[in-house]
């Protein structure tokens, strides 16, 4: 099972190497030593896509910003979200960037899935134009529901990743569950926009941390937090809800999500997987989807 953390982000510029514990490192499902292991998890670190503000990408919507600058860095962490997911989808967690190396045609798939202009299923362009629809004017600052709910949105267009996205409201996150320092990639470094060069290839490696990764320390995580499974096949689903029915027995322990059967009443149904993209389908996923971002809260800890 892979995860991976959608959150409010602290700025952080410093990168420290990491260090020396007896600890293991767990880096989106894969435990770690860092003394027989560290440059296996340099390098799964630096294999996953690594969104950041940009400037001078095309204006959006024709007459909007170029810069995503100050206001991008949630935008960004969904994209990374939703990166590892397609990166897990198309290439398989094995997948490794080598800078320099030619990598295979479904890696440029994915990442031009997510380059800065319109026709990108979910570019900067793509996500800030349909959180209009979420009460969010182009240039504001999304929280983590709304991004979520924008990229469900987006995912139904993309029938190449035929990703079926499902968001889980009112759940609980176990703060004792996670361990005290986490990972992750910072979106708050401004870098260029990126075109293909005249040869039709695209320079990526802008697109990978080749540093060492920011830390945190767990007391430091916004209480608003989205969390991201990828379940490649329904076996993968069936283990993953084990995992959590057996997380739910453990005494003292709050249960992270909730598991029902079937939806309860309260819930409305679209049937998203069936929609196209016409003005119809638009207006009924403006009707079905609540992105109040006030709906994420930490119920008792």
């Amino acid at each position: 099972m892979d995860a991976a953390t959608l959150t409010y982000d602290t700025l952080r510029f410093e990168y420290e190497d990491f260090p020396e514990t007896k600890e293991p490192v767990w880096i989106l499902g894969r435990k770690y030593s860092v003394f027989t292991e560290k440059e296996e998890i340099l390098l799964d670190v630096t294999s996953r896509l690594w969104f950041t503000y940009r400037k001078n990408f095309p204006a959006i919507g024709g007459t909007g910003p170029t810069s995503d600058t100050g206001w991008g860095c949630m935008l960004r962490c969904g994209q990374m979200i939703f990166a590892q997911a397609l990166v897990c989808r198309h290439l398989g967690r094995d997948w490794r960037w080598i800078k320099g190396k030619r990598q295979m045609d479904n890696y440029f798939n994915v990442l031009n899935a997510f380059i800065d202009k319109k026709d990108s299923y979910y570019s900067i362009h793509q996500i800030a134009q349909m959180g209009v629809g979420e009460g969010k004017s182009i240039g504001q600052w999304y929280g983590p529901n709304t991004v979520a709910q924008v990229l469900k949105k987006l995912a139904t267009f993309d029938t190449w990743s035929s990703l079926a996205v499902h968001i889980a409201m009112d759940n609980t996150v176990v703060m004792e569950e996670i361990r005290e320092e986490l990972i992750y990639l910072d979106p708050h470094t401004t870098q260029p926009a990126v075109e293909p060069n005249d040869s039709g290839c695209l320079p990526d490696e802008s697109f990978h941390c080749q540093h060492p990764p920011c830390r945190m320390s767990i007391a430091e995580l916004d209480p608003s937090i989205a969390v991201g499974f990828f379940c490649n096949t329904e076996e993968d689903f069936n283990d993953w809800c084990q995992q959590i029915k057996k997380l739910s027995l453990v005494r003292g322990a709050l249960p992270m999500f909730e598991l029902v059967e079937r939806q309860p009443s309260h819930f409305s149904n679209p049937d998203v997987l069936n929609l196209t993209p016409d003005s119809s389908d638009a207006d009924r996923l403006e009707r079905f989807f609540d992105s109040e971002d006030e709906d994420f809260e930490i119920l008792s800890l």
